[in-house]
């Protein structure tokens, strides 16, 4: 049996991401099987494991190799991506003895890792295989991380401090302050980190990304031409997008709400697995959808915690009646509905009614917003967003 392995980092998006090229594998081979490594951590990387238990009862050709969750104390890192990262690195042991068992029963054709998991690269080339990457952003954040090696080599400040434009090949120029958020300064361990990640892309036996030639021709052409990696050979790039994950539940209350709505009426507001807003935030968003006028669907989260010790654990479920204006769920129960938490998103995009999205431009939502035609208005919150908007600035202009 011929078996491929997909090693995702354990962030909501990535997974989803993961999942749908193990889809878009075997259906197009068939006789291939695809195991999915897993890390659930006790720390908030989004609510996953239903989500697996869903994909393993409904997709019987993809199967999840859950690796031993190592407790980690979030204190003692200073943001998401670091702990991330070392989890990774820590779990390496335990992704040597997963490929080992399962290279004892079938023949592992290439494992196919996350940007997040290129700790990993050492334990295949025990086993001799091939890797490939699958970049879960777009290809301008490729051609970004491709590049910035070259970036590194020739300044000499941090990002966060340069205050200019910088020149990145097939993009147009970008706000040094929207760089990828671990990268804006050099002096920290992030920066350090992701430094090594990008310099390990051009290593690999090729790199996948989910977008399509289409949707980022400049920037696809610069990559494949060599340009973001001037001093060594780029490997091939497969573009494979877009993937995106099917409607999912159509039993969500939100769904039956947009089929009374008019078509194209509905303003969609939701930001991601890890999107939050302070109280004061909500409020504020709250005054403004009423003032508006418009019909909304918004999907409401707990506001970050002002405890440290917190700040990696999931939000509790709102209590809206609390977090939002007096008598705004009231006054707007005629044309709004606020969710608590999560909405089916792709099959909310998809519906009629729905005809604006206002999102933080994580990449999935990108993808998902382009596939079915709704205009978005881009509140960037964390991650590569707000070098994704400086970027889809310019892409929504060329699409209209």
């Amino acid at each position: 049996m011929v078996t491929i392995v997909l090693y995702p980092s354990p962030a909501m998006g990535h997974l989803i991401s993961m999942v749908e090229l193990g889809k878009l594998i075997t259906k197009h081979h068939p006789s291939y099987s695809v195991i999915i490594l897993t890390l659930i951590p006790s720390f908030n990387t989004g609510a996953t494991a239903a989500y697996v238990r869903h994909i393993s009862a409904t997709f019987p050709a993809i199967t999840f190799h859950h690796l031993p969750d190592i407790p980690l104390d979030p204190l003692l890192f200073p943001s998401m991506e670091a702990i991330v990262l070392e989890l990774i690195r820590r779990s390496n042991p335990n992704v040597n003895i997963a490929l080992k068992s399962i290279s004892e029963s079938s023949n592992i054709a290439a494992f196919i890792i996350d940007g997040f998991c290129t700790a990993a690269m050492s334990v295949a080339r025990r086993f001799n295989l091939p890797v490939y990457y699958f970049f879960t952003s777009g290809a301008c954040c490729l051609a970004l991380f491709l590049y910035i090696p070259t970036i590194h080599r020739t300044t000499t400040g941090s990002f966060k401090d340069m205050n200019t434009l910088i020149q990145f090949p097939g993009l147009p120029p970008i706000p040094s302050s929207d760089m990828v958020v671990p990268l804006l300064d050099r002096t920290t361990t992030d920066y350090s980190d992701f430094l090594e990640i990008c310099e390990q892309f051009p290593k690999s036996a090729g790199i996948i990304i989910n977008t399509f030639d289409s949707l980022e021709p400049r920037v696809i052409k610069a990559i494949t031409e060599g340009v973001c990696v001037p001093d060594q050979p780029t490997p091939p790039i497969y573009c494979v997008g877009p993937l995106v994950a099917a409607g999912g539940d159509d039993s969500h209350e939100c769904l039956k709400w947009l089929d009374l709505q008019p078509m194209g009426s509905v303003v969609f507001l939701c930001f991601g697995s890890l999107g939050v807003f302070t109280g004061e935030q909500l409020k504020e968003i709250a005054k403004g959808l009423e003032a508006s006028g418009h019909r909304f669907l918004w999907v409401v989260r707990s506001p970050p915690s002002n405890k440290k010790e917190d700040r990696f654990l999931p939000p509790p479920e709102p209590e809206l009646d609390v977090l939002l204006p007096e008598g705004f769920l009231y006054r707007t129960k005629e044309r709004g509905l606020v969710v608590k938490k999560w909405a089916p998103q792709v099959a909310v995009l998809s519906h009629k009614s729905v005809g604006g999205f206002v999102t933080h431009c994580g990449w999935n939502s990108v993808l998902e917003a382009v596939s079915f035609g709704v205009p978005m208005v881009a509140w960037p919150l964390y991650a590569e967003q707000r070098f994704v908007i400086s970027f889809s600035n310019i892409l929504m202009l060329l699409i209209n």
